[in-house]
Protein backbone atom coordinates (compact mmCIF):
# COMPACT_ATOMS: atom_id res chain seq x y z
CA UNK A 1 0.00 0.00 0.00
CA UNK A 2 1.57 3.35 -1.03
CA UNK A 3 2.59 5.68 1.76
CA UNK A 4 0.44 8.81 2.21
CA UNK A 5 2.72 11.83 2.39
CA UNK A 6 2.06 15.22 4.01
CA UNK A 7 1.88 16.73 0.52
CA UNK A 8 -0.81 14.20 -0.43
CA UNK A 9 -2.80 15.07 2.70
CA UNK A 10 -2.55 18.78 1.98
CA UNK A 11 -3.66 18.25 -1.61
CA UNK A 12 -6.63 16.20 -0.48
CA UNK A 13 -7.61 18.90 2.04
CA UNK A 14 -7.33 21.61 -0.61
CA UNK A 15 -9.45 19.58 -2.99
CA UNK A 16 -12.15 19.11 -0.36
CA UNK A 17 -12.20 22.82 0.53
CA UNK A 18 -12.39 23.81 -3.13
CA UNK A 19 -15.28 21.37 -3.57
CA UNK A 20 -17.09 23.12 -0.70
CA UNK A 21 -16.39 26.54 -2.24
CA UNK A 22 -17.77 25.33 -5.58
CA UNK A 23 -20.93 24.17 -3.82
CA UNK A 24 -21.29 27.56 -2.10
CA UNK A 25 -20.79 29.34 -5.44
CA UNK A 26 -23.49 27.18 -7.02
CA UNK A 27 -25.92 28.03 -4.22
CA UNK A 28 -24.94 31.71 -4.46
CA UNK A 29 -25.64 31.74 -8.20
CA UNK A 30 -28.97 30.03 -7.66
CA UNK A 31 -29.97 32.62 -5.07
CA UNK A 32 -28.91 35.47 -7.36
CA UNK A 33 -31.06 34.06 -10.16
CA UNK A 34 -33.99 33.74 -7.77
CA UNK A 35 -33.46 37.33 -6.55
CA UNK A 36 -33.49 38.79 -10.05
CA UNK A 37 -36.69 36.86 -10.88
CA UNK A 38 -38.36 38.40 -7.82
CA UNK A 39 -37.04 41.84 -8.78
CA UNK A 40 -38.65 41.48 -12.21
CA UNK A 41 -41.96 40.61 -10.56
CA UNK A 42 -41.68 43.76 -8.44
CA UNK A 43 -40.93 45.72 -11.62
CA UNK A 44 -44.06 44.36 -13.28
CA UNK A 45 -46.20 45.39 -10.31
CA UNK A 46 -44.65 48.88 -10.23
CA UNK A 47 -45.26 49.25 -13.97
CA UNK A 48 -48.96 48.48 -13.50
CA UNK A 49 -49.10 51.06 -10.72
CA UNK A 50 -46.90 53.53 -12.66
CA UNK A 51 -44.57 53.68 -9.65
CA UNK A 52 -40.91 54.72 -9.66
CA UNK A 53 -38.55 51.78 -10.12
CA UNK A 54 -35.91 53.28 -7.81
CA UNK A 55 -36.63 53.24 -4.08
CA UNK A 56 -33.57 54.65 -2.27
CA UNK A 57 -35.10 54.19 1.18
CA UNK A 58 -35.65 50.47 0.58
CA UNK A 59 -32.12 50.03 -0.82
CA UNK A 60 -30.59 51.83 2.15
CA UNK A 61 -32.54 49.60 4.56
CA UNK A 62 -31.30 46.44 2.79
CA UNK A 63 -27.66 47.54 2.91
CA UNK A 64 -27.89 48.62 6.55
CA UNK A 65 -29.55 45.38 7.66
CA UNK A 66 -27.01 43.15 5.93
CA UNK A 67 -24.03 45.14 7.21
CA UNK A 68 -25.43 44.86 10.73
CA UNK A 69 -25.94 41.10 10.41
CA UNK A 70 -22.44 40.71 8.95
CA UNK A 71 -21.01 42.16 12.19
CA UNK A 72 -17.68 42.90 10.50
CA UNK A 73 -16.88 39.25 9.63
CA UNK A 74 -16.74 39.89 5.86
CA UNK A 75 -14.75 43.08 5.01
CA UNK A 76 -17.40 45.81 5.15
CA UNK A 77 -16.30 48.00 2.18
CA UNK A 78 -16.24 44.95 -0.10
CA UNK A 79 -19.57 43.68 1.21
CA UNK A 80 -21.17 47.08 0.67
CA UNK A 81 -19.87 47.17 -2.93
CA UNK A 82 -21.15 43.64 -3.61
CA UNK A 83 -24.60 44.40 -2.20
CA UNK A 84 -24.86 47.66 -4.15
CA UNK A 85 -23.88 45.90 -7.39
CA UNK A 86 -26.47 43.14 -6.83
CA UNK A 87 -29.20 45.67 -6.00
CA UNK A 88 -28.33 47.80 -9.04
CA UNK A 89 -28.34 44.80 -11.38
CA UNK A 90 -31.71 43.62 -10.07
CA UNK A 91 -33.13 47.12 -10.38
CA UNK A 92 -31.89 47.40 -13.94
CA UNK A 93 -33.50 44.06 -14.80
CA UNK A 94 -36.83 45.82 -14.30
CA UNK A 95 -35.88 48.54 -16.78
CA UNK A 96 -32.49 49.73 -17.95
CA UNK A 97 -31.51 53.04 -16.40
CA UNK A 98 -29.64 55.62 -18.47
CA UNK A 99 -27.31 57.94 -16.57
CA UNK A 100 -25.64 61.05 -18.02
CA UNK A 101 -22.36 62.44 -16.70
CA UNK A 102 -19.51 64.79 -17.58
CA UNK A 103 -17.40 62.69 -19.92
CA UNK A 104 -15.58 61.17 -21.55
CA UNK A 105 -15.15 57.81 -19.81
CA UNK A 106 -13.21 57.53 -16.55
CA UNK A 107 -13.96 61.00 -15.14
CA UNK A 108 -14.72 61.25 -11.43
CA UNK A 109 -18.37 61.84 -12.38
CA UNK A 110 -18.25 58.46 -14.14
CA UNK A 111 -16.80 56.88 -10.98
CA UNK A 112 -19.58 58.45 -8.92
CA UNK A 113 -22.17 57.01 -11.32
CA UNK A 114 -20.64 53.55 -10.99
CA UNK A 115 -20.74 53.86 -7.21
CA UNK A 116 -24.41 54.86 -7.28
CA UNK A 117 -25.78 52.53 -9.96
CA UNK A 118 -23.23 49.76 -10.49
CA UNK A 119 -21.65 48.75 -13.77
CA UNK A 120 -24.88 47.47 -15.33
CA UNK A 121 -26.38 50.92 -15.94
CA UNK A 122 -26.22 52.55 -19.37
CA UNK A 123 -23.85 55.49 -18.93
CA UNK A 124 -23.90 58.39 -21.40
CA UNK A 125 -20.84 60.69 -21.38
CA UNK A 126 -21.49 64.33 -22.28
CA UNK A 127 -19.27 67.31 -23.02
CA UNK A 128 -20.40 69.67 -20.24
CA UNK A 129 -22.19 69.66 -16.90
CA UNK A 130 -24.97 71.77 -18.42
CA UNK A 131 -25.46 69.13 -21.13
CA UNK A 132 -26.22 66.69 -18.30
CA UNK A 133 -28.97 69.00 -17.01
CA UNK A 134 -30.39 69.41 -20.51
CA UNK A 135 -30.58 65.65 -21.16
CA UNK A 136 -32.35 65.06 -17.83
CA UNK A 137 -34.72 68.01 -18.27
CA UNK A 138 -35.78 66.82 -21.72
CA UNK A 139 -36.30 63.25 -20.52
CA UNK A 140 -33.64 61.73 -22.77
CA UNK A 141 -31.98 60.04 -19.77
CA UNK A 142 -33.38 58.94 -16.43
CA UNK A 143 -30.72 60.53 -14.23
CA UNK A 144 -27.63 62.70 -14.28
CA UNK A 145 -24.60 62.73 -11.97
CA UNK A 146 -23.11 66.19 -11.33
CA UNK A 147 -20.42 67.41 -8.91
CA UNK A 148 -21.56 70.18 -6.61
CA UNK A 149 -18.74 70.81 -4.13
CA UNK A 150 -15.25 69.69 -3.23
CA UNK A 151 -13.90 69.59 0.32
CA UNK A 152 -10.78 71.54 -0.72
CA UNK A 153 -11.80 73.83 -3.59
CA UNK A 154 -15.42 74.45 -2.59
CA UNK A 155 -18.45 74.87 -4.86
CA UNK A 156 -18.64 73.70 -8.47
CA UNK A 157 -20.17 76.90 -9.83
CA UNK A 158 -21.21 75.49 -13.21
CA UNK A 159 -23.50 73.04 -11.41
CA UNK A 160 -25.04 75.74 -9.21
CA UNK A 161 -25.65 77.98 -12.23
CA UNK A 162 -27.31 75.14 -14.15
CA UNK A 163 -29.94 74.75 -11.42
CA UNK A 164 -31.07 78.30 -12.18
CA UNK A 165 -31.58 77.56 -15.86
CA UNK A 166 -33.04 74.04 -15.90
CA UNK A 167 -36.03 72.37 -14.28
CA UNK A 168 -34.76 69.19 -12.69
CA UNK A 169 -35.03 67.71 -9.21
CA UNK A 170 -32.30 66.41 -6.91
CA UNK A 171 -32.92 62.70 -6.27
CA UNK A 172 -29.89 61.81 -4.17
CA UNK A 173 -26.36 62.65 -3.14
CA UNK A 174 -23.14 60.73 -2.65
CA UNK A 175 -19.64 61.51 -1.48
CA UNK A 176 -16.68 60.22 -3.46
CA UNK A 177 -13.19 60.11 -1.97
CA UNK A 178 -10.88 61.69 -4.54
CA UNK A 179 -7.32 60.51 -5.10
CA UNK A 180 -5.39 62.07 -7.98
CA UNK A 181 -2.77 60.27 -10.05
CA UNK A 182 -0.38 61.76 -12.57
CA UNK A 183 -0.57 59.40 -15.56
CA UNK A 184 1.15 59.19 -18.93
CA UNK A 185 2.23 56.63 -21.49
CA UNK A 186 5.62 55.72 -20.01
CA UNK A 187 5.10 56.14 -16.28
CA UNK A 188 8.23 58.36 -16.13
CA UNK A 189 8.17 61.94 -14.84
CA UNK A 190 11.14 62.78 -17.06
CA UNK A 191 8.93 62.42 -20.16
CA UNK A 192 6.40 65.04 -18.99
CA UNK A 193 6.41 68.30 -20.98
CA UNK A 194 2.80 69.36 -20.25
CA UNK A 195 0.34 68.59 -17.43
CA UNK A 196 -3.37 68.69 -18.30
CA UNK A 197 -6.53 68.28 -16.24
CA UNK A 198 -9.76 69.93 -15.16
CA UNK A 199 -9.31 73.19 -13.21
CA UNK A 200 -10.30 71.62 -9.88
CA UNK A 201 -7.72 68.76 -9.90
CA UNK A 202 -5.03 71.20 -11.03
CA UNK A 203 -5.89 73.40 -8.05
CA UNK A 204 -6.04 70.42 -5.67
CA UNK A 205 -2.51 69.35 -6.72
CA UNK A 206 -0.99 72.83 -6.97
CA UNK A 207 1.67 72.39 -4.29
CA UNK A 208 2.80 68.96 -5.52
CA UNK A 209 3.15 70.26 -9.06
CA UNK A 210 5.12 73.27 -7.85
CA UNK A 211 7.54 71.08 -5.90
CA UNK A 212 7.99 68.27 -8.39
CA UNK A 213 7.39 69.81 -11.83
CA UNK A 214 8.09 73.52 -11.32
CA UNK A 215 9.09 74.24 -14.92
CA UNK A 216 6.33 72.20 -16.59
CA UNK A 217 3.37 74.19 -18.02
CA UNK A 218 -0.20 73.28 -17.12
CA UNK A 219 -3.33 73.31 -19.26
CA UNK A 220 -6.92 73.41 -18.08
CA UNK A 221 -9.32 71.13 -20.04
CA UNK A 222 -13.01 70.38 -19.65
CA UNK A 223 -12.65 67.10 -17.70
CA UNK A 224 -10.14 64.59 -16.34
CA UNK A 225 -11.37 62.14 -18.98
CA UNK A 226 -10.40 64.53 -21.78
CA UNK A 227 -7.02 64.96 -20.07
CA UNK A 228 -6.48 61.20 -19.98
CA UNK A 229 -7.34 60.93 -23.70
CA UNK A 230 -4.79 63.63 -24.48
CA UNK A 231 -2.13 61.74 -22.52
CA UNK A 232 -2.99 58.55 -24.39
CA UNK A 233 -2.40 60.34 -27.70
CA UNK A 234 0.78 62.24 -26.84
CA UNK A 235 3.77 60.73 -24.94
CA UNK A 236 4.86 64.17 -23.69
CA UNK A 237 1.52 64.89 -21.98
CA UNK A 238 0.67 63.79 -18.44
CA UNK A 239 -2.85 63.96 -17.05
CA UNK A 240 -4.17 64.29 -13.53
CA UNK A 241 -6.88 61.66 -13.62
CA UNK A 242 -8.63 58.83 -11.81
CA UNK A 243 -7.49 55.25 -11.35
CA UNK A 244 -10.24 54.24 -13.78
CA UNK A 245 -8.56 56.36 -16.47
CA UNK A 246 -5.41 54.25 -16.18
CA UNK A 247 -7.32 51.13 -17.21
CA UNK A 248 -9.61 52.82 -19.71
CA UNK A 249 -6.88 54.58 -21.69
CA UNK A 250 -4.03 52.08 -21.02
CA UNK A 251 -1.80 54.58 -19.27
CA UNK A 252 0.90 54.24 -16.61
CA UNK A 253 1.01 55.92 -13.19
CA UNK A 254 3.92 58.34 -13.00
CA UNK A 255 3.01 59.49 -9.46
CA UNK A 256 0.26 58.32 -7.09
CA UNK A 257 -1.89 60.35 -4.74
CA UNK A 258 -0.52 63.77 -5.65
CA UNK A 259 -3.36 65.76 -4.06
CA UNK A 260 -2.08 68.36 -1.58
CA UNK A 261 -4.47 67.36 1.19
CA UNK A 262 -5.65 63.92 2.30
CA UNK A 263 -9.35 63.39 2.86
CA UNK A 264 -10.18 65.10 -0.42
CA UNK A 265 -13.87 64.40 -1.11
CA UNK A 266 -16.29 65.55 -3.79
CA UNK A 267 -20.03 65.64 -3.21
CA UNK A 268 -22.13 64.64 -6.20
CA UNK A 269 -25.83 65.15 -6.78
CA UNK A 270 -28.13 62.78 -8.61
CA UNK A 271 -30.63 64.75 -10.71
CA UNK A 272 -33.81 63.49 -12.33
CA UNK A 273 -37.45 64.37 -12.95
CA UNK A 274 -38.78 63.70 -9.45
CA UNK A 275 -37.47 63.54 -5.89
CA UNK A 276 -38.07 60.37 -3.83
CA UNK A 277 -40.48 60.14 -0.92
CA UNK A 278 -39.36 60.79 2.64
CA UNK A 279 -37.04 58.12 4.01
CA UNK A 280 -36.45 59.34 7.55
CA UNK A 281 -32.90 60.62 6.97
CA UNK A 282 -33.15 63.22 4.23
CA UNK A 283 -31.91 66.57 2.98
CA UNK A 284 -33.78 69.33 1.21
CA UNK A 285 -32.20 71.85 -1.17
CA UNK A 286 -33.66 75.28 -1.96
CA UNK A 287 -32.83 78.10 -4.34
CA UNK A 288 -33.75 81.53 -3.00
CA UNK A 289 -33.49 85.17 -4.06
CA UNK A 290 -34.12 87.65 -1.27
CA UNK A 291 -35.99 90.92 -1.37
CA UNK A 292 -33.77 94.00 -1.61
CA UNK A 293 -34.16 95.25 1.96
CA UNK A 294 -32.08 95.34 5.17
CA UNK A 295 -32.08 92.12 7.18
CA UNK A 296 -33.56 89.95 4.41
CA UNK A 297 -31.03 87.12 4.87
CA UNK A 298 -31.39 87.27 8.66
CA UNK A 299 -35.16 87.02 8.30
CA UNK A 300 -34.89 83.93 6.09
CA UNK A 301 -32.41 82.17 8.39
CA UNK A 302 -34.51 83.06 11.44
CA UNK A 303 -37.44 81.15 9.95
CA UNK A 304 -35.31 78.00 9.76
CA UNK A 305 -34.03 78.51 13.31
CA UNK A 306 -37.55 79.05 14.65
CA UNK A 307 -38.61 75.69 13.25
CA UNK A 308 -35.46 73.99 14.67
CA UNK A 309 -34.18 73.12 11.20
CA UNK A 310 -30.47 72.40 10.83
CA UNK A 311 -28.89 74.31 7.95
CA UNK A 312 -25.98 72.29 6.50
CA UNK A 313 -24.86 74.56 3.66
CA UNK A 314 -25.45 77.98 2.16
CA UNK A 315 -23.80 79.19 -1.05
CA UNK A 316 -24.34 82.43 -2.96
CA UNK A 317 -24.10 83.03 -6.72
CA UNK A 318 -24.59 86.37 -8.50
CA UNK A 319 -27.44 86.98 -10.91
CA UNK A 320 -25.82 87.06 -14.35
CA UNK A 321 -27.92 90.00 -15.54
CA UNK A 322 -28.44 91.90 -12.27
CA UNK A 323 -25.18 93.13 -10.69
CA UNK A 324 -25.32 93.31 -6.91
CA UNK A 325 -28.07 90.68 -6.56
CA UNK A 326 -27.45 87.12 -5.44
CA UNK A 327 -29.06 83.72 -5.45
CA UNK A 328 -28.71 81.55 -2.35
CA UNK A 329 -28.42 77.77 -2.49
CA UNK A 330 -29.44 76.27 0.83
CA UNK A 331 -29.20 72.66 2.07
CA UNK A 332 -31.08 71.71 5.22
CA UNK A 333 -31.84 68.50 7.08
CA UNK A 334 -35.27 66.97 6.60
CA UNK A 335 -37.74 66.27 3.79
CA UNK A 336 -40.25 68.72 2.36
CA UNK A 337 -43.00 66.37 3.56
CA UNK A 338 -41.78 66.68 7.17
CA UNK A 339 -44.12 69.13 8.98
CA UNK A 340 -41.37 71.51 10.27
CA UNK A 341 -39.71 71.70 6.85
CA UNK A 342 -43.03 72.17 5.07
CA UNK A 343 -44.02 74.97 7.47
CA UNK A 344 -40.66 76.74 7.16
CA UNK A 345 -40.65 76.50 3.36
CA UNK A 346 -44.17 77.91 3.27
CA UNK A 347 -42.95 80.96 5.19
CA UNK A 348 -39.84 81.34 3.02
CA UNK A 349 -41.97 81.32 -0.12
CA UNK A 350 -43.86 84.36 1.18
CA UNK A 351 -40.83 86.53 2.00
CA UNK A 352 -38.51 85.68 -0.93
CA UNK A 353 -38.40 87.33 -4.34
CA UNK A 354 -37.69 83.89 -5.80
CA UNK A 355 -38.29 80.52 -4.15
CA UNK A 356 -37.56 77.16 -5.76
CA UNK A 357 -37.56 73.72 -4.18
CA UNK A 358 -34.70 71.83 -5.83
CA UNK A 359 -35.55 68.51 -4.20
CA UNK A 360 -35.63 66.34 -1.09
CA UNK A 361 -33.50 63.22 -1.13
CA UNK A 362 -31.71 60.60 1.02
CA UNK A 363 -28.80 62.01 2.99
CA UNK A 364 -25.39 60.53 2.13
CA UNK A 365 -23.78 58.79 5.08
CA UNK A 366 -20.53 57.47 3.55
Amino acid sequence: MPEVTAADSNQAALSEIRHQIDAIDDRFLGLLKERIRLARRIGAIKSRENADKWDPKREREIIGRLLKENNGEFPEPSLRAIIQEIIATCRLSQKEIEVAYLGPEATFSHLAGLKQFGSAAAFRPLETIEDTFIEVERGRVHYGIVPVENSIEGAVTSTLDAFRNHRVKICGELNLAISHNLVNQSGRLSDVKLVVSHAQPLAQCRQWLHRNLPEIPQQNVISTGVAAKMAAQDPTVAAIASSLAVRTYQLQVAAKEIEDYRGNTTRFLLIGQESPKAGGDDKTSLLLALLDKPGALHEALSILARHSINLTRIESRPFKDQPGRYLFFIDLLGHLDDPPVKAACGELRKICALYEWLGSYPRARD
